[in-house]
């Protein structure tokens, strides 16, 4: 007999599991739609043409390709062998799982342009895949709540991303964290003033792996990358600064003097903290990170990413500007600005840090019990009038002895249970028990229904 498993980075959710996940969705869900966010869902599966090369070479080796049905192989001949995978992977796949939900997105602005009102305020709460090496935080399976605007370039947008970034951490119990700020015109302008102009594309692809392998590790990278000594000596400064936000901005403002983009990424940053403030927000939780790069290469404005300190885990949210995303489909000069929280992460986190509430762990508020068949007949009798009054209710439902539907109750977490026995059926009244302090009390319906509310 075959032992059942799962794939590697996958995870099945029990009904714990479930509770949890949902009070985190719950709690994103209800932040986008304060802030004017419509909910769309794309399918699971992309053409590979509309996933393909919109992730940089690395993001597109991690995309899982789908077979095509029935005998895939039939149009492959011995020279597409010898030609490599690259030359195979079009005849034998033409679609993908979804990567993240950003491209598919701007597929679906561009398919329905004519249906949407821009500025177009989109979520998403879906699960995508990536065949990366799973680990703790990593997975191949997850699901990600994605926010964009698109159709316009103001930077109340980015201000806003801020706004909702810090609610949900408040309404989750989150306290200490740091929301890591840059914007991709000043990496361009750093690429330009250390005399690698044209190359800041491979510069954010290591620098963008600095928490994780270090600067001596990223320097090699960027010299396998062409990037020269001096080059790298000039780096060397800003990765190591170590400055408060207005020191941070002088800095660079003489450094990228010579870069007009590298200068207006800074007054784009520069003009959103100035959002905030004239919001009535404070810069609590912000950190100007100058060597935030993420890898993603269709950024091209401010960037994002959230870290929790303290835990185990590394980024829990992160986004950003893209100007013309959509003009690979064919509509140029749409620009948007978005973020995604990778519920899994946060799951992770909550779970490290404790933070769950424990009314998360049941649904059930009352378990119905009885001695008898005339006490389950009764039972049955009040299980509506409990249900219509909101209250999440069930019953036993095999006769057994008390102390079993006592100890399914506890197992199960459910906080109260209602004993219907010879005296309560007399006096149609219900016996209502406490499952944590042991405290019971004999009440009428409506006394019950009240108390459970």
């Amino acid at each position: 007999m075959q032992k059942p498993s799962l794939p590697k980075g996958t995870r099945d959710f029990g009904p714990m599991q479930m509770a949890r996940r949902t009070f985190i969705l719950d709690t994103i869900k209800d932040t986008f739609q304060l802030f004017g966010y419509q909910q769309i869902e794309t399918p699971a599966m992309e053409n590979l043409s509309t996933l393909t090369g919109k992730y940089g070479d690395e993001g597109d080796q991690l995309l899982f390709k789908v077979l095509n049905s029935g005998d895939f192989l039939k149009d492959v001949n011995a020279s597409d062998l010898e030609k490599g995978s690259s030359s195979v992977l079009s005849k034998v796949s033409e679609k993908g799982l979804r990567y993240d939900l950003t491209v598919p997105f701007a597929r679906y602005v561009v398919m329905n342009r004519n249906e949407l009102t821009f500025p177009f305020k989109r979520f998403q709460i879906q699960p995508v895949w990536r065949a990366d090496r799973p680990q703790k935080g990593r997975y191949r399976e997850f699901y990600q709540c994605d926010a964009d605007v698109v159709g316009t370039d103001s930077l109340v947008c980015e201000a806003e991303i801020v706004l909702m970034i810090r609610r949900v951490f408040e309404k989750l119990g989150l306290r200490d964290y740091s929301i890591k700020i840059n914007n991709r015109k000043i990496l361009t302008g750093i690429s330009e003033a250390i005399g690698e102009s044209g190359k800041e594309g491979p510069l954010c692809v290591a620098i963008d792996k600095l928490d994780k392998i270090g600067w001596e590790k990223v320097k090699e990278e960027l010299t396998q990358r062409g990037f020269g000594n001096e080059s790298l000596e000039k780096l060397a400064p800003l990765v190591a600064l170590q400055s408060d936000l207005n020191g941070k901005f002088e800095f660079l403002k003489h450094f990228l003097r010579d870069s007009e983009m590298g200068l207006k990424g800074v007054k784009e940053l520069e003009e959103t903290f100035e959002i905030l403030k004239q919001m009535g927000e404070n810069l609590d939780h912000i950190d100007f990170d100058i060597m935030l790069a993420r890898g993603l290469t269709y950024y091209t404005g401010a960037i994002f990413e959230v870290k929790v300190h303290h835990v185990s885990i590394g980024s829990v949210s992160g986004g950003g500007r893209y100007d013309n995303l959509t003009g690979v489909f064919g509509l140029s000069g749409v620009s948007g600005v978005g973020f995604s929280f990778g519920v899994d992460r946060l799951y992770d986190v909550m779970d490290e840090l404790n933070l769950f509430p424990k009314e998360t762990h049941t649904s059930t508020r009352l378990l119905l019990t009885y001695f008898d068949q005339q006490g389950f007949q009764y039972a049955l009798g009040l299980l509506n009038q409990f249900r219509d009054a909101g209250i999440k209710t069930e019953i036993f439902p095999n006769q057994a002895k008390i102390q079993k539907q006592f100890d399914f109750a506890n197992k199960k977490g459910i906080p109260f249970v209602g004993v219907c026995g010879e005296e309560e059926i007399n006096s149609q009244q219900i016996a209502v028990k406490n499952m944590n302090s042991g405290e019971q009390t004999k009440l009428t319906i409506p006394e019950a229904v009240q108390k459970l509310t």
